[in-house]
C-alpha cells in the first residue's frame, strides 16, 4: 500500500522560490479566482532546510503566489526530503512540463542548469531535448550570442547553422553565404535571414555585454561547404523526425482501434467494472469516441 504524504500548513513567508518565473497576468488572475472560490485542489511541495524553519519551493509557485495575493498566511504543503539543488531542478522541470512554456524559458532553463554544474547530457535528459540542440544552445549562451539564440528559437535558422555563424568571423560568413547563394546551395530565404542577423550583430553587438568565452577555442573558417553540410544535417534531422512522427501516429491509430473493439465487448467492460474502472481519462475517451 502506498503511503499517503503528510500535508502540513506552512507559513507563506517562510518559503523561498528558487526558480522564480514571470507569468501571464490573466492566467494568474484565473488561478487566484479559482482558489478563492473552490479552494486549493493540490498542495504545493516544499523541502525544509536542515535545522531551520525555512522551506525551499519544489513545485507550486503559482499556487503560492495566489495564496499570498489572497492574503493567506499559511498554505497546505507536502514536505519532502530534498536538497536545495534538487528542489531547483524539480521546479525547473515542472515549469518546462507546462503545455505552453516559451522558447525563452527553455533557453534560460538550459543556462541555469549549466551554471549549476550539470553536464550537457544531463541537461538534455532533464529538459528532454537532443544532446545536439542543448550543446548548441550552451555554446551560444556561453558566447553571448543572444541574437542567434533568438533566431534559432523563432525558427529563422537551424541551431546547426547558428553554430557555424557563431564560430566564424563575420566576414568569412558573409563570403560563404554569398558563395552558397550564388551556387544555389542554400535557399535564398535562408541566406537573407542569416545575412540580416549578421548585420544586426555588426551594428549592435551580440546582445550581451559581458559574454563568457571558452578559453583556447579555435574558430573554424566558414565555408559554403560547412554551411551546406549544417543545413543538410538539419534537413535530414527534420525528415527523420517526420518519419518517426508518422510511425508513432500509425501506432496510435492501431491502439485507438484496438480500444474501440475492446470497449465494444461486454465481457471487457464487465471486467473493467469488476476492477473498479468506471471511466477513462478524458483525453483518452475523446480519442476513442465514436469513429467518424
Amino acid at each position: 500500500m502506498t503511503d499517503v504524504p503528510e500535508i502540513r500548513m506552512i507559513p507563506v513567508n517562510s518559503i523561498t522560490v528558487l526558480n522564480p518565473r514571470a507569468r501571464n497576468k490573466r492566467v494568474f488572475q484565473e488561478l487566484v479566482t479559482s482558489i478563492e472560490r473552490l479552494g486549493l485542489k493540490k498542495p504545493i511541495t516544499v523541502s525544509q532546510r536542515p535545522g531551520r524553519a525555512r522551506y525551499d519551493l519544489a513545485c507550486g509557485q503559482g499556487r503560492l503566489e495566489a495564496f499570498i495575493a489572497l492574503g493567506q498566511e499559511n498554505i497546505p504543503a507536502v514536505v519532502i526530503d530534498a536538497s536545495e539543488d534538487e528542489c531547483f531542478v524539480m521546479s525547473l522541470v515542472e515549469n518546462l512540463a507546462r503545455r505552453q512554456h516559451t522558447p525563452l524559458e527553455l533557453v534560460r532553463a538550459i543556462g541555469a542548469l549549466r551554471e549549476r554544474g550539470y553536464t550537457i547530457p544531463e541537461v538534455a535528459a532533464k529538459v528532454d531535448f537532443s544532446h545536439e540542440y542543448v550543446s548548441a544552445i550552451c555554446y551560444l549562451l556561453e558566447n553571448g550570442e543572444e541574437k542567434l539564440i533568438s533566431a534559432v528559437e523563432r525558427g529563422v535558422i537551424p541551431h546547426t547553422i547558428a553554430m557555424e555563424i557563431a564560430r566564424a568571423k563575420d566576414g568569412d560568413v558573409q563570403q560563404a553565404l554569398a558563395q552558397a547563394y550564388e551556387e544555389k546551395s542554400i535557399p535564398g530565404n535562408q541566406v537573407l535571414a542569416i545575412r540580416k542577423i549578421i548585420e544586426q550583430r555588426n551594428s549592435s553587438g551580440k546582445g550581451i555585454h559581458h559574454a563568457r568565452h571558452w578559453a583556447g577555442r579555435v574558430q573554424r573558417p566558414a565555408t559554403p561547404d560547412n554551411l551546406i553540410r549544417s543545413l543538410q544535417r538539419e534537413t535530414e534531422r527534420q525528415r527523420s523526425f517526420v518519419r518517426r512522427a508518422s510511425i508513432t501516429q500509425s501506432r496510435l491509430r492501431f491502439v485507438v482501434n484496438a480500444f474501440r473493439h475492446l470497449l465494444a465487448d461486454d465481457r471487457f467492460t464487465l471486467l473493467m467494472k469488476a476492477e473498479g474502472i468506471h471511466n477513462l481519462p478524458t483525453a483518452l475517451a475523446a480519442r476513442i469516441g465514436p469513429e467518424t
